[in-house]
């Protein structure tokens, strides 16, 4: 998956280029879908940054080996980010967590 793959798979499920994130919770991952969209004037991204920072989710989630997971849950979600609302999806990353969740 690429930065513009994932942000044609946002725009086709909710209608905008919505911020992605990923967050840590004690063994436990999640990749986050948030309010904020590069539509908005008060986005902080231009369009450059947010398809870089869509590639470097993207190049995670293509790690881990969790395209496909990600890929389904936005697809099939009832969820629509909102203010102060992300739709939240945790990743399984399977025997392999240890690997990615350490703490530094």
């Amino acid at each position: 998956m690429t930065g513009q793959e994932l942000q044609t798979l946002l725009i086709e499920k909710w209608g905008y280029s919505y911020d992605v994130q990923l967050r840590k919770q004690p063994n436990k991952l999640f990749f986050q879908v948030m309010w904020r969209y590069l539509e908005q004037a008060s986005f902080p991204m231009s369009e450059a940054e947010y398809l870089e920072h869509l590639s470097q989710i993207a190049a995670y989630l293509e790690a881990w080996g969790s395209v496909e997971q990600i890929r389904t849950a936005i697809e099939t979600s009832k969820e629509r980010p909102r203010l102060g609302k992300a739709v939240s999806i945790p990743i399984d990353l399977g025997g392999r967590a240890s690997e990615w969740l350490v703490d530094l």
